[in-house]
């Protein structure tokens, strides 16, 4: 553990002097190199093959988060129960090998395997997320834990924008399999760069013999026990229905409420992706004197201000402010939540509760997703985003007995 005192002011300069986040920065960028080129490229690729064929397409979506749901709490129980860096190092080699295995495959002719590609690897991922928390919580001050994630987050909303050109440019050029290779030579950089992690620490004591299921049911006692992480659940539940009710509207926003063609719906995730790197930047800064709940409900109240303004905008200029403000604040959201969940949690409990709240908030989304086209066919797209809006409220409502309480207890510390 870094030896920075509480007393200290702590900056940009002390939080790149931690090496463990300089080292797991430095992963997640060849992370999200390899994941945004296995995205565009095998979406494109899938495309030519199958001629647009829409459940082929929808089969890539089913790989990458179906193992949300089904291995999120296993990934997040695992990872309790592992070392975290051994862990991290071996998902990357792991995603490196499966990548190298469907590079054969294509050799062959047989291009379908190329959905196993992204399934091994998301699954994966829900083993290395958790053991990278736990790695903050080990190795990182408090005092930098929340500048900290500000710098990841801000790594994840460059790619928002790099990602797909990224992407999108090395299977125009280079093809299929030398997308593939990229993917798995951006794995092994990452496992590589994992391997300068410190040396997890040592048990003290022997591990209780305990049964997954048993520690399972552990996870669930420990979070419905904590209300921080119990009033968290509910927020993110709020924040995926609000989110999936509006996640496949985007299109018709351009050409119902702009009257536009329906390929400007790229200038929407432009303005977004602008607006989290400027957020994410921002959010440093802010992060070392605000809370990371006021942080999350600063981030909720701008996302339904823009749902908002998007809903009820026929000007383009002004659904791309709309959009860009909402982007602004999302790291904000992103930030707050894992910090919560690391202040919050102890270091044996992250992977479990990482594992209890992300499907939560993915159930809550899907559960939308799947119900807004249907709403879209009697209700206004207007109202959908006031619904929006009003269930991010909710979400905000549901943070206000953590605010008081620690906002009373700030009080108290100056007095």
């Amino acid at each position: 553990m870094s030896e920075i005192t509480t007393n200290q002011k702590l900056g940009i300069g002390d939080l790149f002097q931690n090496r463990v986040i300089r080292t797991i920065l430095l992963s997640v960028l060849f992370l999200q190199v390899g994941i945004w080129v296995r995205n565009y490229s095998i979406l494109l690729y899938v495309i030519e093959m199958t001629n647009e064929n829409p459940i082929a397409v929808s089969l890539i979506s089913v790989a990458e988060f179906a193992p949300i749901f089904l291995f999120s709490f296993i990934g997040g129980t695992f990872a309790d129960r592992w070392r975290p860096k051994r862990t991290m190092v071996w998902c990357d080699v792991l995603s490196a090998v499966s990548v190298f295995a469907v590079l054969l495959t294509l050799f062959f002719g047989s291009w379908k395997m190329i959905f196993f590609a992204t399934l091994v690897s998301s699954i994966l991922s829900q083993f290395s997320q958790p053991a990278g928390m736990k790695l903050f919580k080990l190795h990182v001050p408090t005092e930098l834990v929340q500048m900290g994630m500000s710098m990841y987050q801000t790594v994840f909303a460059l790619f928002m924008i790099l990602g797909p050109i990224l992407g999108t440019y090395v299977y125009q050029q280079f093809g299929i399999l030398a997308a593939v290779g990229v993917m798995g030579v951006a794995f092994l950089c990452s496992a590589a760069i994992l391997l300068m992690l410190p040396a997890d620490p040592t048990p003290e004591e022997e591990r209780p013999n305990t049964s997954l299921m048993h520690e399972m049911k552990e996870g669930f006692g420990y979070v419905f026990k904590s209300k921080p992480l119990t009033l968290l659940g509910g927020c993110f539940a709020a924040a995926g229905l609000a989110i999936g009710l509006t996640q496949p509207l985007g299109v018709f926003i351009i050409t119902e409420r702009l009257g536009l063609p329906k390929e400007d719906l790229q200038w929407l995730m432009t303005a977004f992706g602008a607006g989290m790197i400027i957020g994410g930047g921002i959010t440093v800064a802010l992060s070392r004197k605000v809370q990371p709940q006021m942080l999350l409900a600063m981030g909720m109240a701008a996302s339904a201000i823009g749902f908002l303004g998007l809903g009820l905008s026929t000007e383009l200029w002004l659904t791309l402010a709309a959009q860009f403000f909402a982007g602004l604040f999302m790291p904000c959201i992103h930030i707050g939540i894992n910090t919560m969940i690391l202040q919050n949690t102890e270091e044996a409990f992250i992977g479990r509760v990482n594992g209890i709240l992300n499907p939560l908030f993915m159930g809550a989304m899907v559960i939308t997703m799947s119900a807004s086209g249907w709403l879209k066919t009697h209700l206004s797209i207007v109202y959908m985003y006031e619904m929006s809006a009003l269930l991010l409220l909710v979400g905000i409502l549901t943070l206000l007995p953590i605010m008081k309480k620690e906002t009373v207890s700030h009080v108290v510390k100056e007095q």
